[in-house]
């Protein structure tokens, strides 16, 4: 089983072959095998292995003498010119009956509580579901904590294949092409007198002038500024965020949801207008609110309307209007994405100002 974050980026195939090879030679000896990238300059985002001596069964990995927590600055740079320190890449090959009897060693109740969640699983159309119940009893812990840094079968595997898990925006400028002066840039972006900067629009127009390694990121709703060497700290500004209870540290302006998505594109005093965008074949919950009224206008493909005990059927340039606690629900009967615009109105327009009576979804 080769376990690897979705956001890795790897340009050497050939290389990272090589070192899966190795690595999976040393998972049937019964180790639980990570790849150790070789150190470019000192990361602070990484955290960082410490190689030990070279496997006599498995030549070409290592063990793994010691786990190291994401250093400072000054740590980082001394940590690179130990040739026994390598990044930790957070990618595990390792048997699967190798790494349950380690989880249920050291973390037994993250084994009982998972397996329980797995055996009391329900289906319902192509999803499954864990059972809820059992997996919230689960202690939230990564698995380097839970047994990286704690087995005595964590082995190495040093590469150097052109890995990097974009785990920043600096790593992202990193892999993006640059233009003469060292800009990255993405969407309708200008630039003037700028350097080694990266630069992303989503929407607007973003303009920078006169300023050196910078990260401008500019969303429907949400702008961040911040110093290439500071990439890191995002995360204490998504921290600020989060306890000031912005909506933005959670969510992005477009929501997906299981038969579509929607997006916020006005909202005011007592209103609030959306695309919504239904996959052909699906439908919301059937539902109703206490606090708003929603008109619907359809500007592309067919609605079918559920509206109290009518069903109605709503083509392009049609609307219909769901009175305050209204029963409703809505659905693409096309073969076509369906596309309508939302208007909202009334005092309160919250996500959980919606009473589900009936889901596909098994939504509560």
């Amino acid at each position: 089983m080769w376990v690897m974050a979705a956001d890795a980026a790897i340009k050497d195939q050939s290389a990272l072959n090589a070192a899966l090879a190795v690595a999976v030679d040393a998972a049937r000896q019964d180790y639980i095998v990570t790849f150790g990238m070789k150190p470019t300059k000192p990361e602070t985002g990484y955290g960082y292995i410490e190689r030990g001596s070279e496997l006599a069964e498995v030549p070409g990995a290592y063990r793994a003498a010691k786990f190291m927590e994401k250093p400072d600055r000054e740590q980082a740079a001394e940590l690179i010119r130990d040739e026994h320190y390598l990044w930790n890449s957070g990618m595990f090959v390792a048997r699967a009956s190798t790494l349950l009897k380690e989880i249920e060693a050291f973390e037994p109740l993250v084994y009982s509580s998972v397996r329980n969640a797995v055996s009391e699983r329900t289906t319902d159309s192509d999803f499954v579901r864990l059972s809820v119940e059992h997996f919230a009893q689960s202690p939230d812990i990564s698995i380097d904590y839970a047994v990286a840094e704690r087995t005595k079968k964590a082995a190495v595997v040093p590469g150097d294949f052109g890995w990097s898990d974009i785990g920043s925006w600096d790593a992202l400028w990193e892999l993006t092409p640059k233009d003469a002066d060292g800009n990255a840039t993405s969407g309708d972006v200008f630039l003037d007198g700028a350097k080694n900067c990266y630069v992303r629009s989503d929407g607007i127009v973003a303009t920078v002038t006169g300023v050196e390694d910078l990260i401008v990121v500019v969303t429907k709703d949400a702008v961040m500024v911040s110093h290439r060497d500071r990439a890191q700290d995002v995360k204490k500004m998504v921290a600020r965020l989060t306890a000031a209870g912005r909506p933005e540290a959670l969510s992005h302006n477009r929501v997906y949801r299981p038969w579509g998505f929607y997006e916020s594109l006005i909202q005011g005093d007592r209103f609030q207008v959306k695309r919504i965008s239904v996959d052909p074949g699906q439908k919301l919950s059937l539902q109703k609110h206490f606090h708003r009224a929603e008109h619907w206008v359809v500007v592309a493909g067919t609605a079918m309307v559920t509206r109290d005990a009518d069903l109605i059927m709503v083509r392009e340039n049609e609307s219909v209007y769901l009175p305050l606690g209204a029963v409703h629900r809505l659905e693409n009967p096309g073969r076509i994405p369906l596309t309508l615009i939302e208007v909202q109105s009334g005092p309160y327009l919250g996500e959980d100002d919606i009473v589900r009576i009936e889901d596909v979804y098994a939504r509560a």
